[in-house]
């Protein structure tokens, strides 16, 4: 089976990303990107901090499945611990939320 058809569009005309805390395929446009930033996860809201980049839906619960998981270094390919405080504080305000899946 093609890539394209398990993704079930056959013309897909924009990129596709996995989200790391539900790990399901959404739009690019959909997701928002993380970076890790020296240490640091930070929220990539421009899209063009550089650097290896993670995505996540603007959702809570992707956030806590994430934060379960420890998907962190994996997803950015790092050792050791990094440091969440500012991703969630920016996942933590409520306004965000609007346009959770």
């Amino acid at each position: 089976m093609r890539r394209r058809d398990r993704l079930g569009e056959r013309d897909r005309s924009y990129p596709v990303r996995m989200c790391v805390g539900c790990r399901s395929r959404a739009a690019q446009s959909d997701l928002v990107r993380l970076v890790d930033d020296g240490g640091v996860v930070t929220p990539d809201t421009t899209g063009h901090l550089p650097g290896r980049g993670a995505y996540l839906h603007p959702d809570p619960r992707c956030w806590q499945s994430a934060e379960r998981r420890r998907v962190w270094p994996r997803a950015f390919r790092a050792t050791g611990r990094l440091d969440t405080s500012r991703a969630a504080a920016f996942f933590a305000e409520e306004s965000r939320w609007s346009g959770a899946r």
